[in-house]
């Protein structure tokens, strides 16, 4: 078996893993009761993956009831996924981690060890980005990797600058030794966080992280709204100020991660879903990418695009025109207000309705030509 565990990481290394660690099937009882815990408190919000089914989520057996154990693999997205440099109007900023399909390494090395694990004469089963495992409980298990206070897990190398997936199979490979490290006295995350989603007791509110709201249906809360800055998907603030991840944050020198908004605002369902088809978009509706857009708009957003935003107060779904106007009032100046003035007293959505009166207030003392500068 050790020969066939040296075959494995060789295997992995060569298809692009930067690490690789085995690990018992054995449930995570300590995080399904932290799951269960954020849960029963409202911290979990509206999460699904593999908070649909905690039990299953942390019991391999549930779905593999033959798997003897987890082969677990790591790469890391920098620098290829580049960095998105400073702040440019009509430019949203997307969080590293989906400036492309940076899973694809992943999924080669996985299925590569896979394919090791089956010539061999053992089942073997990737599990990548998969609601039927919490991914990070199994690279802790596995030593190579250790839980963060930004509830990240964090890489002696790569810091938090990680994917994570799995193979289960029934060989009993022997297995790794879990690090005897932690983040210490480093809280570097926790004030790193614009909307103070984060603890030192290494939880968070998720009910207050902006990366959940960008792939949440629905409107986004105010507090959320006025902390979003020009994100259009994710958030990086708490790994950008890690420091077992500045080594490799210095090295993601190429600009990337920057999206035109008023492209973004109008394209057609079907383009906009394949351009974004990496990204996890509620019910898969365009809409919320939209509805993104608005909001970093609202901070970045250059007078010329207030005319494309002034055009989704006509749209026929009340959550568009909701941010639209929350938009329109943080650009301010006169054509703003001309506009949100035209559709106060037609408007017929209550919420809507507020929302655009309280916009009308803040564009006549807003920031005419522009937000955030």
């Amino acid at each position: 078996m050790h020969n066939l565990a040296t075959r494995l990481r060789e295997a992995g290394s060569a298809f692009g893993l930067a690490g690789l660690g085995i690990c018992g099937t054995e449930p995570f009882a300590d995080v399904r009761a932290e799951m269960n815990r954020r849960r029963a408190g409202g911290q979990s919000g509206r999460l699904r993956f593999t908070y649909t089914d905690s039990e299953v989520a942390t019991d391999v057996g549930h779905s593999f009831p033959w798997a003897a154990r987890l082969v677990v693999g790591a790469t890391t997205y920098l620098p290829a996924a580049g960095s998105p440099g400073p702040p440019r109007p009509n430019l949203g900023r997307v969080a590293r981690f989906s400036t492309s399909d940076h899973y694809e390494p992943l999924r080669r090395g996985l299925d590569a060890v896979g394919d090791v694990l089956q010539a061999a004469g053992y089942q073997a089963e990737v599990l990548l980005d998969d609601n039927r495992l919490v991914d990070r409980a199994a690279a802790v298990r596995a030593g190579i990797a250790w839980w963060g206070k930004s509830t990240m897990v964090l890489t002696p190398r790569y810091g938090p600058w990680t994917l994570l997936g799995s193979v289960a199979t029934d060989a009993e490979l022997p297995v790794t030794t879990p690090m005897l490290r932690d983040c210490g006295t480093c809280v570097a995350c926790i004030p790193a966080c614009p909307t103070g989603a984060l603890d030192e007791e290494g939880t968070i509110d998720s009910t207050r992280c902006i990366s959940y709201w960008a792939q949440m249906p629905g409107v986004i809360p105010m507090p959320i709204r006025e902390a979003w800055g020009d994100r259009f998907y994710g958030c990086d603030d708490c790994l950008d100020a890690c420091p077992p991840g500045q080594r490799w944050l210095g090295l993601a020198v190429d600009l990337a991660g920057r999206v035109d908004l008023l492209e973004v605002l109008t394209q057609p369902d079907e383009e906009l879903l394949r351009a974004f088809s990496h990204f996890y978009t509620p019910r898969n509706d365009p809409d919320y990418l939209r509805r993104n857009a608005l909001i970093a708009l609202g901070h970045c957003g250059a007078p010329t695009a207030i005319p494309i935003v002034a055009g989704y107060l006509e749209s026929s779904r009340a959550m568009l025109r909701l941010h639209a106007a929350w938009a329109l009032g943080r650009l301010g100046g006169g054509e703003a207000q001309a506009v949100l003035k035209r559709v106060s007293n037609r408007e017929t959505d209550p919420a809507v309705r507020s929302e655009v009166r309280t916009a009308l207030g803040a564009a006549r003392v807003g920031r005419p030509g522009g937000a955030d500068r």
